[in-house]
């Protein structure tokens, strides 16, 4: 099998499994991240000219996250039915959309993705694993998006070719900007992208409580303890995030308020 046929296999398979491929990478980093607290001592303790810069860490994890998560729903808000689905089985698209956040960069839901993942594990502060992770997040994407690139060149050709060799696969170029064709939609961006945030939330928890029960406590680490449980703030975001999934998931197949919008995904 010619490489290309190969990388556009392997990509088309890695497509399919997309959903639960990244949470075998999360059961594969998990254990990476309690083994270095152990044997290599505490990565979360990190200080410059004897000042604690965990806290901006933190900060800055959050905005990173937080960032994936608006230009995911801004994608997903203001593209036409066809070109941001998500469908499984195969790869599908009635038309190009070359305009919004397409008209910057080409994969901006697999950027939306990354940046998530990126400010969870500079959450937890070990920047071995950050790499190891990117590392293989590339590999992993960088298939589908062959994959997907070579189909959207067979579905609309020279159109196709034409727009990709001015819009870059990954790195936003903003000074490209072109308004959407249709405007945001709050209610489509929220019947899609609740899971995104509590799967996102979940995993910042169960960092936090690695870095806070397995290493050893830093002293300025606040816990609550009742009936010999600790709670961490974290665990009360979870609540919040999860009730709020909650009520989104129950307005979405119990009413009519977050049905699709006709021309939406």
């Amino acid at each position: 099998m010619a490489l290309i046929h190969s990388f556009e296999y392997s990509g088309n398979y890695l497509f399919k499994k997309r959903g639960i491929i990244p949470l075998y990478i999360l059961l594969l980093a998990i254990p990476l991240l309690i083994v270095r607290n152990i044997y290599f001592g505490n990565p979360i303790s990190l200080s410059v000219l004897h000042v604690d810069i965990k806290p901006f860490i933190f900060i800055f994890s959050i905005i990173i996250s937080l960032s994936g998560f608006f230009i995911r729903c801004y994608t997903i808000g203001t593209t036409p039915h066809g070109t941001s689905g998500r469908n499984r089985d195969k790869q599908l698209a009635k038309q190009l959309n070359t305009t919004g956040v397409y008209s910057i960069v080409r994969h901006p839901l697999y950027l939306g993705n990354y940046l998530m993942w990126a400010g969870a594990l500079l959450f937890s502060c070990d920047f071995m694993l950050f790499l190891v992770v990117s590392l293989i997040y590339w590999l992993y994407y960088e298939r589908i998006m062959f994959a997907e690139e070579r189909f959207l060149e067979k579905e609309f050709g020279e159109t196709y070719i034409t727009w990709s060799l001015k819009v870059p696969a990954f790195i936003p170029a903003f000074k490209q900007f072109k308004k959407s064709t249709i405007p945001f939609s709050m209610k489509t961006a929220l019947r899609r992208e609740y899971t995104s945030v509590l799967s996102i939330v979940f995993i910042y928890v169960i960092i936090d409580y690695i870095n806070s029960i397995i290493v050893s406590l830093s002293p300025h680490i606040k816990i609550y303890f009742y009936d010999g449980c600790f709670i961490r703030p974290s665990f009360y975001v979870l609540i919040i995030v999860s009730f709020i999934t909650f009520i989104l998931r129950t307005l979405k197949h119990h009413t009519h308020l977050l049905d699709r919008i006709e021309g939406r995904d």
